[in-house]
């Protein structure tokens, strides 16, 4: 067994020395990029529902920790919580010195350049390449929280299993390696994705394809829970605890998806409509599915076709309009249910909380959906899809789907097993047994502590 008494505590901070060197490295060249920008007027209503709408998404994260805590053993339902939260923690502290900048600031066709290190040039006024009427730094922390909510997605898959140190340790490389350079390929200036003509509104394929094959790959290499494979599923601990984080995404997706309309507009107003289209499509078609399949709808199958929906509409949010909505949240349940139901027990995969079955799956199809009913008459600066006579947008969303899901495999299976060198990604078998709360935390959701 490796130990990590002091790997992690050296790990971390080799880090943030490497950052803190870095951050001086550019500064006149940042500052000149700023006074480059044409100046735009600043807009109070746009920067107030930006402002609103980072809010929203920053709820996710603990919305999250309940959705995902509901579904585990009541002996892990707070590792589950410090995990989500600690994301919003380490997340912050790496884009604000780092993540903004790899990914938004212009560079080449992969990376952004290191210019916005530390935020520097980074201030107050608009940054036209991005969003002409709010300040720079609310774009900035609007996108922080895509970023957090990311890595935590990939925890379902890997839940009652992992490791509090070698989960520190993958969350930080895995958001420096793979979610900055493929959120630089999709949104920044310079992305090759975004150059070949790519649409994604609010993260299909920066969240939820990304996350969803790291989910993939982190359940395979980790493998199997203990007992799980001669057990029936087990059922949540805490169902109510998981209706409400559901609650909690349903609201804060609107700040998700409308929000990226990074104005207080129509296509905001499109946004927000859409999205709750499609998660009431993906619920009931869910809970008819399971309907139909097992004689009984559930409540936990109703509030996982809603996330399907939602997460499918997320890269169609500002291209669609209402009724491709529709279609969208329901045929994302039926691909997702096949995915959970079908697909999972077949190959015998332990994603533990389904984070590939529904993100991945949905983020799959929500990017071809773009290609297949994105309309210009609904947002003139997109593109006309597939059954709006352009075919070449769905080769489009189809290719970049395929290079996300080539770059997140690869790429998280070498982080896994990097990480595997210096650190045990699992538990032991003892402290498996005792739960995550008390073997990693020495606290207890529902436990005692004498």
């Amino acid at each position: 067994m490796k130990s990590t008494k002091y790997q992690l505590p050296i790990f971390l901070a080799l880090v943030l020395l490497a950052a803190i060197a870095l951050c001086g490295i550019f500064p006149a060249h940042a500052q000149e990029i700023a006074k480059n920008q044409p100046q735009a007027k600043i807009d109070t209503g746009d920067t107030a529902w930006v402002l609103m709408s980072a809010a929203l998404v920053f709820l996710m994260t603990p919305g999250l920790a309940f959705f995902y805590g509901g579904l585990v053993r009541r002996k892990n339902v707070l590792s589950i919580l410090m995990q989500c939260m600690v994301a919003l923690c380490v997340i912050s502290i790496q884009w604000v010195l780092c993540g903004y900048s790899l990914s938004f600031c212009p560079g080449n066709g992969f990376f952004g350049s290191l210019q916005w290190l530390g935020l520097n040039g980074v201030g107050l006024t608009p940054y036209a390449a991005y969003a002409p009427t709010i300040p720079h730094q609310a774009f900035m922390i609007f996108q922080a929280m895509f970023a957090v909510i990311t890595p935590a997605l990939i925890i379902g898959a890997f839940a009652e299993r992992m490791k509090f140190s070698a989960y520190l340790i993958f969350i930080a490389l895995w958001s420096l390696l793979i979610y900055n350079p493929i959120c630089h390929w999709v949104w920044g200036v310079g992305g090759f994705l975004r150059n070949m003509g790519t649409l994604d509104f609010a993260g299909g394929i920066v969240v939820h394809i990304n996350a969803g094959i790291a989910s993939l790959v982190a359940a395979i290499v980790l493998g199997k829970r203990k007992g799980h494979e001669h057990t029936a599923p087990r059922p949540p601990h805490n169902l109510p605890l998981t209706v409400l984080g559901a609650g909690l995404l349903w609201f804060g997706w609107f700040g998700f998806n409308a929000g990226s309309a990074l104005g207080a507009n129509g296509i905001a107003v499109n946004a927000f409509v859409v999205t709750n289209t499609a998660a009431a499509a993906g619920g009931i078609a869910w809970a008819i599915l399971e309907w139909l399949a097992n004689g009984q709808p559930t409540m936990l199958g109703t509030v996982t076709g809603a996330i399907a929906g939602l997460a499918a509409i997320t890269p169609a949010a500002g291209f669609v309009s209402v009724m491709p909505s529709l279609i969208i949240g329901l045929l994302a349940s039926v691909f997702c249910f096949i995915a959970v139901a079908v697909i999972k027990p077949k190959f015998g995969y332990d994603d533990s909380l389904d984070a590939f079955g529904v993100h991945g799956i949905s983020g799959i199809w929500g990017v071809i959906a773009v290609g297949l009913f994105a309309s210009k008459a609904v947002n003139p600066l997109g593109a006309d899809g597939l059954f709006f006579g352009n075919p070449h947008q769905l080769y489009v969303q189809a290719i970049a789907a395929l290079i996300a899901v080539g770059y997140a495999f690869a790429g998280s299976f070498i982080i896994m097993k990097l990480v595997g060198i210096f650190t045990d990604m699992r538990v032991t078998d003892d402290e498996e047994a005792i739960g995550l709360d008390l073997s990693q935390h020495q606290e207890g959701a529902y436990t005692i502590l004498e």
